[in-house]
């Protein structure tokens, strides 16, 4: 029988991502199977901070157990940004075209593209809340490269690989990406009896 819980997010290609990660043993409800229309302040710090704000919301607010993700991408030349502003990084809109524009712009002339993706997923079951953390280190390319993926996927190459994570395809990112590190220690916890 599937088990039901709440995934504390409105993005779509997130969703997507983690119902095919967490597989058909769970029925992940978006905000919008909730009814939960109002946007979910994310004024924490740190992607851990902004997870556990999210979760607590839906919870407070809507009483389900859920779980809640912040990601951000983390440049080392440029001191961990654009980090827990990822999403934000060229302006209020998310435009993924944008923040992907603005970073190659920061990163004009620096060789040393090394990055990381880090996830913070936070999870609230009752009153206990725990946190798992995925993270994937790579490169940031001179230009984008593949047409899948959201977010930075065209710039962001993976160590160990040839191609971006929008040239990969959805299974062979879950395999090895960041969200996916995080989800697999979240299904771990929850499978476990």
């Amino acid at each position: 029988m599937e088990k039901e819980i709440v995934f504390a997010t409105n993005n779509l290609h997130k969703l997507s991502e983690i119902r095919r990660i967490m597989g058909d043993q769970w029925h992940i409800l978006s905000l919008a199977d909730i009814n939960c229309n109002e946007d979910i302040p994310e004024t924490a710090d740190t992607l851990q901070g902004n997870a556990e704000l999210k979760a607590r919301f839906v919870k407070e607010r809507y009483g389900y157990d859920c779980f809640a993700d912040d990601t951000g991408l983390l440049v080392d030349a440029l001191d961990g940004a654009p980090g827990v502003y990822s999403a934000r990084y060229a302006g209020p809109g998310h435009d993924s075209a944008a923040n992907m524009a603005l970073l190659l712009e920061n990163l004009r002339g620096v060789t040393d593209r090394k990055a990381h993706f880090s996830t913070v997923i936070a999870l609230i079951q009752g009153e206990e809340m725990l946190t798992f953390e995925g993270r994937v280190d790579g490169t940031i390319t001179e230009t984008p490269a593949g047409t899948d993926g959201f977010g930075y996927d065209p710039i962001f190459r993976p160590d160990g690989h040839e191609e971006t994570f929008a040239q990969m395809s959805a299974d062979q990112k879950n395999a090895i990406s960041h969200r996916g590190r995080a989800t697999a220690q979240l299904i771990q916890h929850l499978s476990t009896p």
